[in-house]
Order: C-alpha cells, then structure tokens, then sequence
C-alpha cells in the first residue's frame, strides 16, 4: 500500500528542494519515527521518482544529518549576558530542552550520535560562551563544556524516549488522589524533575570551580 503524506499535507505542497526534501523528511520522522523513514517512502510522499531525491541527497543518513545541522542551527539560548553565569546557564538548558522537544523523534536519534553537537553549534557555543563568566580557568573550559554537554543530552535523551516518565512511576512512585499509582505523570511533575537535575548540576559545578579556586 502506498504511503500517504502526513495529514495536512498535499504531497505537491512541498517542492522537490533540498530543503523541501528535509521539510517532508521531518514530518515524516514526527510521525513514524526514524527507523520508518526510507529515500523510498519520502519519495513517495512528495510524489517523485525516487532516484530524483539523489540529485539533492545521496542517502538516508545524508538527510538525517541535515535534518539535525538545520534543527539545531534554529536553537537560541535568550538568556541576558547581565544575569549571573548560573541563570545564564540555566536558560541555556531549558532553551534547549524547548527546542529539543519540538522535534523529540529526531532529537532522541541525533543525541545518540557522537558527532552530534559540532563547535560552531549555537548551543555549544553557548555553554563556552557562559562558562568564563563563572571565572572557570580557561583550560578547564573544554573538559566542564564536555561535561555539561554530556548531562543535558542525556537528561534529554531520557525525556524524549520516556525514559524520565517511567522512572517516576518506580516505587516508591507517589500514590494518585484515588489511591492508584501514578502510570502517567503529569508535564509539572517532569518540569519539576529537569528542574531538580539542573539544581544538582549547577551546585555540583559551583563546587567544582570552589575546589579549582583552592588548589595551588
């Protein structure tokens, strides 16, 4: 059976573009995830001959790559340059998270990429841009970006497989106003969660950079 467009969407909408391609290729991966996206099944919905999307992409992988540069060049951090290095940080992540879940199926394949995030990445950019103002020494701004890096990714990676949500439900989960366990926490129980870890992090950071200050 052949496969259908995502809904809302004509398939001569989209035009047989590099971005067009990319555009149906996000919809597509939204909808069905990932692993269903084919060159084939993306031809098909934007009503072209499959060997005419390789004039524009050489392959599946080609296209997830773009996917992931151009979602993640859309990211702004928005934190003021005033605010202490913390808050800085903070609106960093949740900027991030924001972004993130907007596209969650794409974003969950691309933080499991070693490649993913790239120096010129907006949010890498950010994190080094933050992390003088918390007088860090500049050779440990490398190593606590890594660091960091690797905490919200994770952290992400986590909300976006559902990860995060079932581990709210393990025992000893809090019992529902009814008596039942919670199968579903609500979205304020999991703000409050991201919350919490940047919390740790922050602190965690703090005492990092207090213990570099004292060494001799």
């Amino acid at each position: 059976m052949e496969k259908k467009a995502p809904r809302g969407t004509r398939k001569r909408d989209v035009p047989l573009t590099k971005d067009g391609i990319y555009a149906m290729a996000l919809q597509l991966i939204e909808a069905d995830g990932v692993e269903a996206l084919s060159m084939r099944k993306l031809a098909t919905a934007l009503d072209a001959n499959p060997m005419s999307l390789y004039h524009h992409v050489p392959n599946k992988d080609a296209v997830l790559r773009g996917l992931a540069e151009r979602v993640g060049s859309q990211f702004h951090a928005g934190a003021r340059e005033d605010l202490p290095w913390q808050d800085r940080l903070r609106q960093l992540a949740l900027d991030f998270r924001k972004a993130s879940n907007s596209h969650p199926k794409l974003m969950a394949y691309s933080f499991a990429r070693a490649d993913y995030v790239q120096p010129e990445d907006p949010f890498w950019q950010g994190l080094i841009n933050i992390l003088p103002a918390a007088e860090l020494p500049a050779s440990e701004i490398p190593r606590v970006a890594a660091s960091l890096c690797a905490v919200f990714t994770g952290l992400l990676v986590s909300e976006l497989t559902g990860a995060l949500q079932r581990w709210t439900t393990l025992p000893p989960a809090p019992a529902d106003p009814d008596g039942e366990d919670s199968t579903s926490p609500a979205k304020d129980v999991i703000d409050a969660m991201f919350n919490c870890a940047l919390d740790a992090t922050i602190v965690g950071l703090e005492s990092h950079i207090a213990r570099t200050r004292k060494k001799p």
